[in-house]
């Protein structure tokens, strides 16, 4: 496969990726403003825990996508997986997202550790974004002419 032609493909990742960092931070915006209202037992917007959930969902979408543009990419270049710490760091930050993903429809009153795990996921997340940030602008390094 010539992944030169592809260079859409490249594209998409580089936006999807942008994307998936900048809903990270929408996030964990109102993801605190969610917790302030609580914490302070004020009321929250009726908008916010929906709109929380949507962006969490987009999430959860670009970063599958992100999944398989690695895979179909570099199984297009190299013919196989495994070729830089990439993988198994972007495995980790795959699963780090449906854990929070799935954690996050779990939170209940009768279930309170949920939150706090789905919390702690989301910190472990930052340092997973960070990390497949850096090993991906390396790989990206390797396609480029």
């Amino acid at each position: 496969m010539n992944l030169p032609d592809f260079i859409w493909l490249w594209k998409i990742a580089a936006w999807s990726m942008g994307l998936s960092l900048g809903a990270y931070l929408l996030l964990g915006m109102t993801g605190v403003w969610m917790y302030y209202a609580r914490l302070f037992r004020q009321q929250r917007p009726n908008w916010l825990r929906p709109f929380h959930y949507l962006i969490g969902g987009l999430m959860v979408a670009l970063v599958l996508l992100l999944l398989a543009i690695g895979i179909i990419g570099t199984l297009g270049h190299y013919g196989s997986l495994g070729h830089s710490p990439h993988l198994p760091i972007g495995l980790g930050v795959v699963a780090l997202v449906l854990l929070s993903a799935g954690s996050a429809t779990q939170i209940s009153p009768r279930r309170p550790w949920i939150r706090y795990l789905h919390i702690g996921t989301n910190i472990v997340l930052l340092v997973g974004f960070l990390l497949v940030t850096l090993t991906g602008w390396s790989v990206v390094q390797k396609y480029l002419p």
